[in-house]
Order: structure tokens, then C-alpha cells, then sequence
């Protein structure tokens, strides 16, 4: 597999019988987690990776897991580091949210932008690939003897069309990036009150074994860990508001903070601008101006955003 400097490589770990997570270190911009579980006579996996090569990657720790052929691919959200990979698994049916194929059929996969957060990527030749069996509220899908419940959570949160993969039999949850464990979570494209409420109800599923979207698995201690942050972002966003400072203001005025040594912490000025949208009465998932939130981390960040994809 390839090695990315200053970084550890990918790694394939077992979370359950015939269940596996692929993570990628450090767990930053676009070095997402992926899952793979292997049933009788085929492998499902869950999210793609967000470049060619480190979905290249991926397929070889399917093949070093198991000889069994990839029948399904799916898709938590719509965001291109789960999904710009997608294309690779041609031939396999990929499953996601409704929305989740409407957002990546205008927004998927990622268009190279020298002048954007991270110039210095090397994408690959991405080719789009969005789900093409979709469904409004979840579904089950049966690896083998392993059922894998796959719901959209009801109400934007990290997007507008999150979804979990539960697997009730061996307690693990695949949560996307509603989970962040050692970086800062993310709500800009979807609700910081919206994500609260999302993961009080996860953190009551008592899953033994959560796989972020980025980091480390962990238990579902890191939806209180979240919540914890999120709460401290709309406290900060009242006082900043009340105030009339702007996000970036506000995310200045509030950098020495308990919360500020979390990788990507710039994600506080995008997750204010999220919050002041709140405030000001948008409802969860009303579009804000993304643009602006990735210039205010910029500056915020003082230069382009570090990623190691």
C-alpha cells in the first residue's frame, strides 16, 4: 500500500466476526474510513476513499482480506472523500440516500481547484459514479448471515443525507462523518442544532465499536465528546452574534479554547458561520455560503488547509 509522508499508512483492523475497518491516519482532510464486510459469497464495503490511489489502496485491503468478489458499495453522505473513489467499484451495486445521489449528481467527485483549500492533491482521474439503488429511509442488507441496517438519520446533521450503517448482532456502527475521533467535526453543509440531537439518539445505541468517518474506532463515547464541542460552538456563536462580530471574529476571539488542540480546529470559523445561519432563523440544511466558510478557514488557518490526501 502506499505510504504518504509524515503519516502513518492505511491499516485494515476486525471490529466483529467478518467485519473490518479500514482506516486511514491521521483521520484528517479527506483521509476518511471505510468498511469492509465479508458475507458467504461476496464483500460489501462501505465508503470509497477520496482520491485514485488511496481507493486503489483500499480494493488491495479488500484483496488481502478476503478472495471474494465486491457486490456492494455504500455510500454514508454525498461528500468526496467517502464518494470520489466510487468508480472503481463498477460492477458492484452502490447503495446510498436519495439525496445522496441528487448531491453527488451536481457536486461529485472533486474538481481539481489550484486556488482552492488544497492545492497541492494529486485527485487522480475521477470518474463520477453516484449510487443508483436508493431509498428514502433506510433498508436492510444481508452480508451472508450479518444484517447491516443502513438508515438515513432523519434531519441534516454533518449533511443533509447522513446515514449509519448498524450492525445490532455484533454492536458496531459504521456512523460516517457524524463521527470525528481527534478532529474537529464538521456541520457547515448541515446543522449544528440538527447534529446534537443525531447524536444524543446514536450515543443511546450503545455500540460497543463506532467507525468514524475519520480516526480511530472507538466506542460511542465520541458522541458525547462531539456534542461537548458542538454545544461550546453555539455558546460561542450567542455571545459573537449578540455581539455583532463575524464568524471569523468570533472564531478568533474564542482560539485559545478547550477544543482548539483537535485536528483541522480551523472547522470552528465553518461550524460559527453554520451557527449564525441558526440564529439568524435558517432552518437545518438552508445553504449557506460554503465559499465564504473555506476563505474564513484560510484565514483563519493563516494559508491553505493541511491535508495529506
Amino acid at each position: 500500500m502506499t505510504h504518504i509522508v509524515d503519516i502513518a499508512p492505511s491499516r485494515t483492523e476486525q471490529v466483529a466476526p467478518g467485519v473490518y475497518a479500514h482506516v486511514q491516519p491521521d483521520g484528517g482532510w479527506f483521509l476518511n474510513n471505510s468498511g469492509i464486510i465479508v458475507g458467504a459469497d461476496t464483500v460489501t464495503v462501505i465508503d470509497s476513499a477520496a482520491t485514485a490511489s488511496r481507493t486503489q489502496d483500499l480494493r488491495a485491503a479488500v484483496a488481502e482480506t478476503t478472495s471474494l468478489p465486491i457486490a456492494t458499495l455504500v455510500n454514508t453522505h454525498w461528500h468526496t472523500d467517502h464518494t470520489n473513489g466510487n468508480y472503481q467499484f463498477r460492477g458492484a451495486t452502490i447503495v446510498a440516500h436519495e439525496r445522496t445521489r441528487a448531491m453527488m449528481l451536481e457536486h461529485a467527485p472533486t474538481i481539481p481547484d489550484p486556488n482552492g483549500p488544497f492545492p497541492d492533491v494529486d485527485w487522480g482521474p475521477l470518474e463520477p459514479a453516484p449510487p443508483f439503488l436508493t431509498y428514502a429511509q433506510g433498508l436492510a442488507l444481508w452480508a451472508g448471515e450479518t444484517r447491516c441496517d443502513i438508515s438515513w438519520v432523519g434531519t441534516p446533521a454533518h449533511t443533509v443525507d447522513d446515514s449509519i450503517v448498524w450492525i445490532e448482532e455484533h454492536s458496531v456502527l459504521f456512523a460516517g462523518d457524524l463521527a470525528f475521533n481527534g478532529s474537529a467535526p464538521l456541520m457547515s453543509a448541515g446543522s449544528v442544532a440538527g447534529a446534537i440531537k443525531v447524536l444524543t439518539e446514536l450515543s443511546q445505541l450503545g455500540a460497543e465499536r463506532v467507525v468514524p468517518g475519520h480516526g480511530d474506532v472507538c466506542g460511542s463515547e465520541i458522541f458525547l465528546l462531539e456534542i461537548d464541542y458542538l454545544k461550546f460552538v453555539q455558546d460561542v456563536a450567542a455571545v459573537g452574534h449578540r455581539l455583532g462580530r463575524t464568524p471569523l471574529e468570533t472564531a478568533r476571539d474564542a482560539a485559545d479554547n478547550p477544543f482548539a488542540g483537535l485536528l483541522d480546529s480551523e472547522r470552528l470559523v465553518a461550524n460559527l458561520h453554520r451557527s449564525f445561519a441558526e440564529l439568524d432563523g435558517a432552518a437545518p440544511g438552508d445553504p449557506i455560503d460554503l465559499i465564504a466558510t473555506r476563505r474564513d478557514m484560510i484565514a483563519f488557518n493563516g494559508g491553505p488547509l493541511r491535508c495529506m490526501a
